[in-house]
């Protein structure tokens, strides 16, 4: 196999970037990315510092791009901005896999390939954590969500977080790499990566057989009502009547509760009296309480602020809300707005986001349950999910609106996060998507229920409600840490014997 080895680098890197990007794909191919990297750290150890950030930063291209180009298929904004979008975020992404290079180039020549090697699983589960920071953060990109369909496998992130999965992907690739190297696939690199994941997926096994069932359930109607979200706000009068014949349609299933997805009516509920009245007056009648997604109004110094929100209409009490914490950049709110604001002028819809950020990790009570929202894609960040479970949720309800990303893989991504979710805190997840995917996940999440794309339809599950939380839950990213503060040390080392001594 070392023939494989003598390609051009090009094109190792670009055939690196496509089958991990692949990988990410619905159709169980989560196995490429137990090899994807292979080319692209055959490239990265040889290479000197220049070398290593052209590569490094090519490899990020064809990866983001082929893995998330759903992000260019959004039908909610103009093709200009839309296209924006998926390059912007292409060319920030790839930015991190430079500096994955950098990091490599700087230890010594001679110790490169050992060093190295044992390097690479620390530095990309670093790189991975330092991606989840900030407005611009992107954990949605962890490499778990590649292996979402090897339940047993994922079962260590209750611990690890999604970083030991990528701990994992990443010293499978350099087990075979080295074996490849040394010529001796079969005999020494397959041997090691069976008994590995072997013995992961039996602890893991053991594991989900030892969650055991509780006697408390709660019965929920999820209601998905397939609805185009372009036309929704202009034939509102429509939108509504059709939400409220759902309503009445789920409340003769006499389950919990019910559960509409994100920003469901094509109304300001907080304000919009006749409609709030309503659905309250139908959750009254049948004493059946509603989570429905909404955008909120609050206004500040005759300025009005905008927030994407989840509200729970008890029967004969004052409503709840929810307010979304962390917003998608651009999409929801201006991340430069002193650079975007004064190109308006231009209408290519760039001063759309209009929101505000929620500061409040609100625990929504019914009956005897703790229940949390998180709305769209604040499913994907673990460290938000996690401070929901910390302060005593029971039940997690993701609210999303896939229906601007269409048939693309988008959804089917969107959804699995859900999985990784459910594990990582050992806590039963609902998901009620405008377009689908909505379903339900157990704590080990295996899949309770799952509805397709594109349908409209009302679905009963009655989920049980175990004592929620894992060692992720009380000490969070405990093991990236450990990984950063590694790849640190080794850093500091190789830079002192290269430039040093």
């Amino acid at each position: 196999m070392n023939f494989f080895f003598k390609l051009r680098a090009w094109i190792q890197i670009i055939l690196s970037g496509f089958i991990v990007g692949v990988s990410y794909y619905p159709f169980n191919l989560g196995f490429l990315a137990w090899i994807g990297f292979i080319p692209l750290f055959n490239v990265l150890i040889y290479g000197d510092l220049k070398e290593n950030i052209i590569n490094g930063y090519i490899f990020g291209l064809i990866y983001n791009f082929t893995a998330f180009y759903w992000i260019g298929s959004n039908s909610g904004a103009d093709f200009i901005t839309v296209l924006g979008s998926l390059v912007a975020a292409v060319l920030y992404l790839s930015i991190y896999w430079s500096f994955a290079g950098i990091i490599i180039s700087i230890i010594p020549f001679k110790q490169k390939e050992l060093l190295g090697s044992l390097l690479l699983p620390f530095l990309i589960v670093t790189i991975e954590w330092f991606r989840s920071f900030g407005p611009l953060g992107f954990p949605w990109a962890n490499l778990a969500l590649t292996q979402s369909k090897f339940i047993y496998l994922l079962q260590i992130i209750e611990v690890t977080g999604t970083y030991g999965v990528t701990f994992i992907i990443v010293s499978i690739n350099v087990i075979i790499y080295n074996s490849l190297k040394n010529d001796n696939l079969i005999k020494d690199g397959l041997v090691k990566v069976l008994v590995l994941l072997i013995t992961i997926s039996l602890v893991g096994f053991a594991r989900m057989r030892s969650l055991n069932d509780t006697q408390k359930y709660i019965d929920i109607v999820v209601v998905q009502p397939n609805i185009d979200p372009n036309i929704k706000w202009h034939e509102k009068k429509r939108i509504i009547s059709f939400m409220d014949s759902l309503h009445h349609e789920a409340v003769k299933l006499r389950p919990d509760l019910i559960v509409f997805p994100e920003t469901a009516l094509p109304s300001y509920l907080t304000r919009d009296k006749k409609t709030r009245k309503m659905l309250q007056n139908t959750v009254d009648k049948h004493n059946i309480p509603l989570l429905t997604g909404t955008i909120d109004i609050k206004v500040n110094g005759g300025k009005k602020n905008y927030y994407n929100s989840a509200m729970l209409l008890k029967p004969k009490s004052d409503y709840s809300l929810y307010s979304k914490i962390h917003l998608v950049p651009f999409a929801e709110y201006d991340l430069f707005p002193e650079i975007f604001h004064p190109l308006t002028w231009l209408n290519i819809n760039i001063d759309r986001g209009r929101f505000k950020s929620g500061e409040d990790y609100k625990i929504f009570q019914w009956k005897d349950t703790n229940l949390s929202t998180i709305i769209c894609y604040e499913s994907s960040i673990p460290r938000i999910v996690r401070e929901f479970v910390k302060r005593g949720s029971e039940l997690l309800i993701i609210q999303a609106n896939d229906g601007w990303l269409g048939n693309s893989y988008g959804p089917h991504q969107h959804f699995e996060l859900a999985r990784l979710r459910a594990i990582e805190n050992r806590i039963p997840v609902l998901r009620s998507a405008n377009t689908g995917i909505s379903g339900v996940f157990r704590p080990d999440g295996s899949i309770q229920k799952k509805v397709g794309l594109n349908k409209k339809l009302i679905f009963q599950e009655k989920i049980n409600i175990i004592k929620s939380g894992s060692i992720y839950t009380k000490y969070g990213d405990i093991f990236a840490i450990v990984c950063f503060l590694i790849t640190l040390i080794i850093s500091v080392i190789s830079c002192k014997k290269r430039f040093i001594f």
